[in-house]
């Protein structure tokens, strides 16, 4: 099993992804790994999560599928048994989150927004967190600003990132990756355009971390 350590780094974008039935999920998970993508991020945002991680995780021997939206202890569990080989969360709770991922064997990326959730994740021995919503909560300007009192955390911000400004997020010294959901544009998806999903993530592959 990866760590998050080692899952974060395995590729500079990690998609965010919600789909509307299993097949959809299926296309879509094999248009990013045919454009580089190693590391997934299948949310429980909709009924079709559970079983596209199962489905997606089967896939390639390279690919890696974590479970995202992740807000019930019940979550955890179900990930990992469709496969789910890292999950993440919005936010991070001592005695829901982090105790729930702990018990599946889940390897969790704790979502935080603020100072205190910072010091609540590190407390709990996090050294790799996701900021968000990124973008909403302060873009690059904060994650700057986090730096000088927490110079050794890495983040993976998410939400409301860019084709355009992923680089920008990526030059950061304590960003590692990024998440995003513009791989999977809503126009292609609606007109099944794979080959336009496999073309974003050929581009997003070829980031460059600083």
């Amino acid at each position: 099993m990866k760590t998050v350590s080692e899952i974060v780094r395995l590729g500079p974008v990690i998609p965010v992804l919600a789909f509307e039935t299993v097949e959809q999920g299926e296309h879509v998970s094999r248009a990013l790994h045919a454009g580089g993508m190693k590391v997934l991020e299948i949310t429980l945002r909709t009924p079709a999560g559970i079983a596209a991680i199962e489905r997606a995780s089967q896939m390639a021997d390279d690919i890696v599928v974590g479970v995202g939206t992740i807000t019930k202890p019940e979550h955890c569990a179900q990930a990992k048994k469709a496969g789910a080989q890292f999950g993440v969360s919005p936010g991070l709770t001592k005695n829901i989150m982090h105790k729930a991922a702990q018990d599946a064997g889940l390897p969790l990326l704790p979502g935080v927004m603020t100072p205190s959730d910072i010091i609540t994740a590190m407390e709990l021995g996090y050294e790799i967190v996701k900021f968000f919503p990124a973008q909403q909560a302060g873009g690059i300007p904060m994650l700057q600003a986090f730096y000088g009192p927490f110079p050794n955390l890495k983040f993976c911000p998410t939400g409301g990132i860019t084709a355009e400004t992923a680089a920008n997020f990526l030059a950061q010294p304590n960003v590692v990756c990024v998440g995003g959901s513009w791989l999977t544009p809503k126009a292609a998806l609606a007109a099944q355009n794979w080959e336009e999903v496999t073309r974003l993530a050929r581009a997003a592959s070829e980031l460059a971390p600083h």
